[in-house]
């Protein structure tokens, strides 16, 4: 029989994403991985660092263990921070800076999961007043597909720029072939999509 850890198996699948996530940032000029793809802004270095103030959040406050004891980030989760702040990186935040950080909160969440058990209650703060108790298991299930959900962005947004495309370097997840087999695909995609518009 198999036996199954519910905290290892969340833990195993948040971890892939993280670092999807974060690869998705390699080999990048600047500019890149900061600029807006989408009508809402949605950017590569912005995902990244949306990914750490979430797990900051929900895994340190929530718990009484805040990361930033004093002197929040002006874009950290206050009434006073500017809608959207965490959903892209202002000029003078480096890779460097966010993609530490995001480790940083990896780390922070980590020592969360390993101190507390998945039952463990906490208090979201800046969720409504009769719905702010909730359970480690709960947060940890949101943020792990909240974080797929926004790998699955960084996918999109990198397949955008350069043609990137991969759970990782060595993880490729697509069928393998060259441009002439894609660019095929893709128009045969395309024909079946204005032949059903016109049925």
């Amino acid at each position: 029989m198999i036996e199954s850890n519910a905290k290892a198996d969340l833990l195993h699948y948040l971890r892939a994403a993280r670092e999807a996530l974060v690869w998705k940032l390699d080999g990048l000029s600047e500019y890149d991985i900061r600029r807006p793809l989408t009508p809402t802004g949605t950017n590569l270095l912005g995902l990244v660092k949306h990914a750490a103030s979430a797990e900051l959040g929900y895994f340190g406050d929530t718990f009484g263990r805040p990361f930033f004891t004093e002197d929040p980030p002006p874009w950290w989760y206050t009434q006073d921070a500017e809608p959207n702040a965490d959903m892209w990186a202002t000029a003078d935040e480096s890779r460097e800076d966010i993609v530490g950080l995001y480790h940083q909160a990896w780390e922070h969440s980590d020592s969360t999961f390993a101190t507390l058990p998945l039952d463990a209650v906490g208090h979201v703060p800046w969720w409504p007043e009769d719905r702010r108790e909730t359970t480690l298991h709960h947060l940890l299930v949101r943020v792990l597909t909240d974080t797929h959900r926004h790998a699955g962005h960084a996918d999109i947004v990198r397949e955008l720029i350069d043609g990137a495309v991969g759970w990782g370097k060595e993880k490729r997840d697509l069928p393998a072939g060259d441009q002439t087999w894609w660019e095929t695909h893709r128009r045969r995609l395309e024909n079946a999509a204005r032949q059903a518009d016109n049925g």
